[in-house]
């Protein structure tokens, strides 16, 4: 509108100057893009101090191969293997992965025989598994199969049979249903275990026997010994060829 004045300039309605833009203010710092000062504003002992992170060389890969095993090993014991492939899964070389390894069984960190004792004691007890359950497990872990027998090997057969009697009687107190389905149940509970045929069948078999009369009446019936060569035969006939 004419003889108005313009709302631009330092008229009498311009914004009030800003901190610094008075005479004798010092200027305020100038922003980066990202709003942090400019590299001019960082102190040069800062900036060599960021040059001297970046430029930090790599970490000793045999230094981070023992980090990664102690690690695994805080969390349960494992085997030279279990370690071996846990080194390979974190881009460890294998040259260095059996340097490092080869240092921990010279000193014991690593024992594939006291690992292996272990477990067989630890699964049997708290499992109730059996040694051929025990030796596929073992194997899985990557233990060598002679180690695995000399550590099955202080499993005998009279405990293991002993074994499969406490958790035939024990399942057997909350079974339900005819003799006959509950024998078959029962057998392929310790057959999963990794009992044989014929320690199943004598186990079940004995249990039922004194549980009732009617269970009793089919134990007898039961030819363990025959029954036991049958499923044998199958379970042979159904293992995959080495």
């Amino acid at each position: 509108m004419a003889g108005r004045r313009a709302r631009t300039g330092r008229g009498w309605d311009a914004s009030p100057p800003r901190s610094g833009d008075a005479d004798g203010d010092p200027p305020r710092p100038r922003r980066g893009r990202r709003g942090g000062p400019n590299d001019e504003d960082i102190p040069p002992e800062a900036r060599a101090e960021v040059s001297r992170d970046a430029g930090a060389p790599p970490r000793d890969e045999a230094e981070l191969a023992r980090e990664i095993c102690l690690r695994q090993l805080a969390l349960r014991p494992r085997t030279r293997a279990e370690l071996a492939a846990e080194l390979a899964k974190r881009g460890i070389s294998a040259e260095v992965s059996a340097e490092v390894l080869d240092r921990y069984d010279e000193v014991g960190i690593v024992d594939d025989a006291a690992f292996a004792r272990a477990w067989v004691s630890s699964r049997h007890a708290g499992r109730g598994l059996a040694r051929r359950a025990l030796a596929t497990e073992l194997r899985r872990r990557g233990v060598d199969g002679e180690v695995a027998s000399e550590a099955l090997g202080e499993l005998d057969e009279e405990t293991e049979a002993e074994t499969a009697r406490v958790l035939v009687e024990r399942k057997l107190r909350t079974a339900r249903g005819e003799p006959d389905a509950v024998f078959r149940r029962l057998v392929g509970m310790l057959a999963r275990k990794g009992y044989p045929p014929g320690v199943a069948i004598r186990a079940v078999k004995d249990a039922l026997a004194a549980q009732s009369a009617e269970a009793a009446e089919f134990a007898d019936r039961i030819d363990a010994d025959a029954l036991a060569d049958a499923e044998g035969d199958l379970d042979r006939e159904s293992r995959p060829l080495d």
